[in-house]
């Protein structure tokens, strides 16, 4: 004989509630994503492109300083790039919601505040999976071979991740920052010369001094050379401090992002109300 749980929905925890507003938020997200997958495939569309124009036709002609073939230098930073161009798609769903009033139709029902931004993250870490493991497939198949072992893979994934991760609150404080959707569409703008002046091509020794500097400094290029090392690829790593210790600021430089976009995003998000 069984038993229902006639538990009264009021006695369950305020936990308990956050977590399945969080769960709602995700489905609707990713029920968005499954109706429409022309998204993820305009996401990939550019990175895959990228890999074959940067690492067909213009890679006889690039060196890897210490070495190695260019195609297994340039895919850990064509994975890092896909996970950085996310923090748009995060900036455009989040002010195409504003912007239609579904979240004001969410702050409207009773759920929990923050359900609404988390749940925007955990959507977008499970698209940035997909991404991930379809560009992998993509390298793959044109002959990139990593040598770091399973653990090294692990890892490097896990560290792409963690860069997509800080990027996703960048992306919905600025969502919750322009004005519409068209806007949104600018911060390809700031992205692209974000990507270009890193690692992710070119090892920045290579670049003049000046721009390889910051080229060095730029956070994406910590997450492109410690993933190198972990997937066991051509590191072109120079000898100042920041490219000796790409591993350490791989993890810091998300972590700093986190501390500073997060507050400003569920602070911004507060002021819609008032």
């Amino acid at each position: 004989m069984t038993t229902m749980d006639l538990t009264p929905a009021k006695t369950r925890s305020r936990v308990y509630w956050t977590l399945m507003d969080c769960w709602n938020v995700v489905r609707r997200g990713l029920t968005h994503y499954q109706r429409q997958p022309v998204n993820i495939a305009w996401q990939l569309g550019f990175p895959i492109l990228s890999v074959l124009l940067y690492g067909y036709v213009f890679g006889s002609a690039m060196t890897v300083p210490g070495g190695g073939d260019y195609r297994d230098f340039l895919m850990p930073g064509m994975f890092a790039m896909t996970m950085a161009f996310g923090f748009i798609n995060t900036a455009t769903l989040v002010v195409h919601d504003a912007t239609k009033g579904v979240i004001d139709r969410f702050r409207s029902m009773p759920m929990s505040p923050s359900a609404v931004v988390s749940g925007r993250g955990v959507t977008d870490l499970i698209v940035a999976c997909a991404e991930l493991t379809i560009l992998m497939l993509t390298a793959l198949a044109i002959g990139w071979r990593p040598d770091g072992g399973i653990l090294g893979g692990l890892a490097a994934f896990g560290l792409l991740l963690w860069l997509r991760f800080a990027l996703i609150w960048v992306g919905v404080w600025l969502g919750l920052m322009v004005p519409n959707p068209e806007a949104a569409g600018g911060l390809f703008a700031v992205a692209f010369p974000l990507t270009m002046i890193s690692s992710i091509f070119v090892a920045p020794q290579l670049m003049p001094s000046w721009l390889g500097a910051i080229a060095s400094w730029n956070p994406i290029s910590s997450t492109v050379a410690a993933s190198r090392e972990l997937f066991g690829t051509p590191v072109g790593s120079g000898d100042t401090w920041i490219e000796q210790h790409a591993l350490l600021m791989a993890l810091a430089w998300p972590l700093i992002l986190t501390v500073v976009f997060l507050p400003l995003a569920v602070r911004r998000f507060q002021r819609l109300s008032r």
